[in-house]
């Protein structure tokens, strides 16, 4: 491996991940979307959508991701999740990107926009208690006819999203969401406007919801072998139901670009945070902050070399972080070091990281810079 610091994609988990998700679900026609907006959670979304075969959609969040998905040669369904900019909708047309929409003004710019013979497919968003995108429920009638009503504007598929159906072992405040989302599409139905594909299912809905699935399953973190949270593991293990085996698809790696032996007494990093007791064998590891390793992993962390743990000394710098390599004799310049995933019999779980500082997996994967390069192996 001719790099410094890279993600390794195993190139069988993701796709066996969807499936597993799929697995949830008792229909057999359920479409599958799988959620690779910034940079696919960490993991490249390009490198993510050409080993997911088993995808019958991706969702993006934005204009850019969605350009990129195509300029790679994607050519399976794209829905972009945030906004468009009313100057750039016309590019989204061009490339043939399904739009999230609950502004009048987008409605009303895409009849300016679109040419006769044109189609732009969109997807009506609806406000049920996160506080985010939508329309207001009681809005959302007169919201898909003026939709339907521009001409080459064919309103495909109507959402919304939970707020709080993963942190948490109560699950009413989603269950209302979902009846107040239910309420909505028994109006529509009633007026024959009920769109083709309804959507409302992230991973932790996927798992513990089967009521939320409508005709398609919107996964995120769980196609990543992440799961939402604890508390949806605790759930799904007491639901009664299968609980899917998700597979960890990232591995975040280094090397040693210095090996040297300190003093006792002796300082390291800025600040002075970290002083040695005894004579050190420290190990320099080109990686840091501006890489996405989070700052408060100083003096808390730990690495794994050579199928053991190093605890990282000192404040993490900008680019560079500090290792204790005294116990491990044996490690040598340019040594692979794994900062997050498997080495041997140990592990460092983007759950263990979250802890280290005080956040939750999705942030720790989210925030790998995109500048390291992204490794597929394994290829199923």
């Amino acid at each position: 491996m001719k790099h410094l610091k890279w993600v390794e994609i195993d190139g069988s988990a993701p796709d066996w991940n969807l499936r597993q998700l799929r697995s949830c679900s008792s229909e057999g026609g359920m479409l599958l979307c799988a959620v690779i907006k910034s940079n696919a959670y960490g993991h490249g979304s390009t490198e993510m959508a050409s080993i997911l075969p088993s995808a019958d959609w991706f969702a993006v969040n934005s204009l850019e991701e969605g350009l990129e998905l195509r300029t790679a040669g994607v050519d399976r369904p794209v829905l972009l999740l945030g906004h468009v900019l009313l100057e750039r909708l016309r590019e989204a047309v061009d490339a043939g990107l399904r739009l999230t929409v609950y502004n009048y003004e987008t409605l009303e710019e895409l009849a300016r926009v679109l040419r006769t013979g044109e189609e732009c497919r969109v997807h009506l968003k609806v406000e049920t208690g996160t506080g985010r995108q939508g329309i207001m429920p009681e809005d959302a009638s007169r919201f898909v006819r003026t939709a339907a009503g521009v001409p080459g504007v064919r309103v495909e598929g109507l959402s919304t999203h939970f707020a709080n159906i993963e942190d948490t072992l109560n699950h009413s405040y989603a269950e209302g969401q979902l009846e107040v989302f239910g309420k909505v599409v028994r109006e529509l139905e009633e007026q024959g406007l009920r769109p083709g594909i309804i959507h409302t299912a992230c991973t932790a809905a996927t798992i513990l919801f089967p009521e939320t699935h409508f005709d398609m399953l919107r996964t995120g973190i769980g196609l990543y072998g992440l799961w939402p949270s604890r508390e949806t593991y605790l759930s799904a293990r007491s639901g009664g139901g299968g609980v899917p085996e998700l597979r960890p698809v990232l591995s975040w790696k280094t090397r040693i670009v210095q090996i040297k032996q300190l003093p006792p007494d002796s300082f390291i990093g800025y600040g002075c945070t970290y002083r040695t007791n005894r004579l050190t064998r420290l190990g320099v590891l080109p990686v840091g902050y501006a890489d996405g390793y989070d700052r408060k992993c100083g003096n808390t962390a730990h690495v794994l070399v050579r199928g053991r743990r190093a605890q990282v000394l000192g404040r993490v710098c900008m680019n560079l972080i500090m290792v204790d390599l005294t116990d491990i004799p044996e490690a040598r310049l340019e040594d692979e070091v794994v900062l997050l995933g498997r080495d041997g019999d140990e592990s460092i779980s983007a759950e263990t990281m979250a802890e280290w500082v005080g956040t939750i997996n999705y942030e720790i994967v989210t925030r790998i810079s995109p500048f390291l390069p992204r490794v597929i192996t394994g290829r199923g």
